[in-house]
């Protein structure tokens, strides 16, 4: 799950993270009551949306008075931004951020993930932050460090000395940096996060070390015990199919395709994306009713899928362990009265009960097309989505 930058420092804040002083407005007229409250010379526009990139879209302005603080909300509030991270239709701003603004002397990057290998955690740091982060990635890798923490293991001082000197800070700058690196640790394992990145960490020209800009991400399997960070979930942020999906506790993730797909099992899932590929279609999701389905879930996962409206073929491609596959057959044959059906379907389905769950489908009256292979079901499918153009 993601969170707004103002989220993440609010979080980051209550374990000792310096932070700028500063205040969500969801209204214009909101805005005049904070510019007041802050009281300062500058004072910085955020758009808050779930995306990279929002400076070189208009969505970050730096405002030196206060009329053009409550004209910049004005004008931001509402708008649609669109950048690299974000689909073509962009996202809409529903909420704007207003803090301090200070002049920087250097902005460095700082970034903790997961470390998919080690199953410990991974801090990559770089002297070269700011919105071009990316570049310097991609054409000098050389500037980008990482440091590894042991599964289990806590940063040590020791650990986060050697950032801030691979930061190129000394002194008193660096004992600031480093105590802010050990806070923002603590807060990562402590809250579950799967990442949070900084950027930039800021060291500015009076000698104060602070987050500017903050993205945090946390593990979906840990809100139950992470109630505070759980409500911070922005609805709008999200697929509105994706959100109903996690309604039925179904694993779904909207894709670019226009070949539906429901399969049981991430590795079967990933495998018929390849299959669909590799005969010339595109997936339009991945979609894993994983573990035990009643009729009612899987009618509600094909409804899911038929809803989208780049889907043009449906392919359920599914094995009956737990899920008994007449109950499959039945969940798609009441789906499909409710629905309509009027989009090529191709069911394959093998395991418990399968000729029980094939003759549902065949004498169904509705245009399913059960078919015994997964080859033949990728074949058919792609072949009546194309016929269908």
């Amino acid at each position: 799950m993601d969170i707004h930058e103002y989220q993440a420092k609010q979080l980051l804040s209550k374990f000792g993270v310096s932070i700028p002083p500063g205040e969500v407005v969801y209204q214009t007229h909101e805005a005049e009551n904070i510019v007041t409250w802050l009281n300062e010379d500058k004072i910085v526009v955020k758009a808050q949306v779930h995306a990279g990139g929002r400076g070189k879209a208009g969505g970050i302005k730096i405002c030196s008075n206060d009329s053009e603080v409550i004209k910049t909300v004005d004008k931001m509030i509402g708008m649609k931004i669109i950048t690299p991270q974000t689909t073509e239709s962009g996202k809409i701003v529903r909420r704007v951020y207003l803090e301090k603004g200070y002049q920087i002397q250097n902005e460095l990057y700082l970034c903790i993930t997961i470390d998919r290998e080690t199953g410990g955690n991974t801090i990559i740091y770089s002297k070269q932050g700011g919105v071009n982060i990316e570049d310097v990635s991609e054409k000098n890798p050389e500037e980008i460090h990482s440091i590894k923490v042991a599964p289990g293991s806590n940063l040590l001082t020791h650990h986060a000395r050697t950032i801030v000197y691979g930061l190129g800070l000394s002194g008193s700058i660096a004992k600031k940096a480093q105590k802010n690196l050990l806070s923002i640790y603590k807060a990562f394992v402590e809250l579950d996060a799967a990442m949070i990145e900084v950027n930039p960490f800021a060291v500015t020209k009076d000698g104060e070390v602070l987050v500017l800009d903050c993205k945090a991400s946390f593990d979906d399997n840990a809100l139950y015990r992470q109630r505070g960070v759980a409500e911070m979930k922005d609805e709008n942020e999200y697929d509105p199919l994706e959100l109903e999906a996690a309604r039925h506790d179904l694993n779904y993730v909207k894709l670019e395709g226009n070949i539906g797909l429901m399969v049981n099992g991430a590795g079967l899932s990933m495998a018929t994306m390849d299959i669909i590929k590799y005969y010339g279609g595109e997936a339009a999701n991945f979609m894993d009713v994983a573990g035990a389905a009643t009729p009612e879930r899987v009618a509600a996962a094909f409804k899911l899928i038929y809803k989208d409206p780049d889907v043009k073929g449906i392919l359920i491609n599914i094995f009956g362990g737990m899920m008994r596959c007449n109950d499959i057959a039945t969940g798609l044959v009441n789906a499909s009265k409710e629905v309509g059906l009027s989009k090529p379907l191709v069911v394959r389905l093998e395991g418990t009960n399968v000729e029980m769950g094939m003759d549902i489908l065949k004498n169904s009256g509705f245009p399913i097309k059960p078919v015994e292979t997964m080859e033949q079901a990728a074949k058919d499918v792609v072949a009546m989505v194309k016929e269908k153009k």
